[in-house]
């Protein structure tokens, strides 16, 4: 008998949606098979865009915007309306910059992330305290989720490579923002509290990134950094069927990432 057809959610740090479509977003959302797209650095107003990226046909969208024309923003698109979307942690030095949604289906909760860089306007690393503050206000909803019985996952732009084996230049970047002690320590966390990495469940190899220096040649050699992320509580692993990173999408810095599901864990 065949296996009845996955639930696929995708996660892409579009680096400005507008500009993002003027190198193929639509074409990649017709045929990457999602029934669920998290996008991260909208960076527009619903009201900026074009119909077929406010209200895609055959879409349900939701956005939440930064106060700051321009700037951050996350959007999710999905097959089916989500029974329920939020935006706010309740703090707002984190709901002014639109970083955060959570959508629930049935006992599906998804939170759809752009955790913020910590190097600041002068990569002086200054906004690494705002960036782990928002690391910890992020973990405490979700474990709430977690208890509350939904099965969780956590997409997104993290802005931080876990592991050596994450970023193509480790030994370089330990002063960097991105791979600094303490922002790995927050990944840490999650993991110790049985957050499950869901492309590492598949593949435990180097080389697999998702974001890249716009810098000539950089993606061309693969020096980059696995920033991106689908994090699973284990009663939402049990429904992994693949987890997958795709560096051949183009039309942004990052690529997509993402996992295939048993759809059932929406039941």
């Amino acid at each position: 008998m065949a296996r009845p057809r996955s639930l696929r959610i995708v996660s892409w740090n579009v680096n400005g949606l507008r500009a993002c479509a003027r190198k193929g977003f639509r074409a990649w959302l017709r045929s990457a098979r999602a029934d669920i797209a998290g996008l991260q650095e909208v960076r527009a107003l619903p009201s900026e865009l074009p119909d077929g990226l406010h209200a895609p046909r055959g879409w349900c969208a939701h956005f939440s915007t930064a106060k700051r024309r321009g700037y951050s923003g996350v959007a999710l698109y999905s097959r089916r309306e989500p029974d329920a979307v939020e935006d706010s942690l309740g703090s707002e030095r984190f709901d002014a910059e639109g970083r955060l949604q959570i959508a629930r289906f049935g006992r599906l909760a998804l939170a759809n992330a752009y955790f913020p860089k910590g190097s600041g306007a002068l990569r002086d690393n200054s906004r690494v305290p705002y960036k782990l503050d928002f690391y910890r206000a992020v973990f405490e909803r979700l474990q709430r989720l977690r208890r509350g019985g939904y099965r969780v996952l956590a997409m997104g732009d993290f802005n931080t490579a876990h592991r050596e084996i994450d970023l193509a230049r480790p030994r370089d970047n330990r002063g960097n923002s991105g791979f600094l002690a303490e922002e790995r320590a927050e990944l840490d966390r999650w993991i110790r509290a049985g957050w499950i990495d869901t492309f590492r469940r598949f593949e435990p190899g180097p080389g697999h990134y998702s974001w890249w220096s716009q810098r000539a040649g950089v993606r061309e050699r693969n020096i980059g950094w696995r920033i991106d992320y689908v994090l699973a509580t284990p009663a939402a692993a049990r429904f992994l069927r693949r987890a997958f990173i795709q560096p051949q999408v183009r039309g942004s810095d990052h690529c997509p990432v993402g996992v295939d599901l048993d759809p059932a864990i929406l039941t």
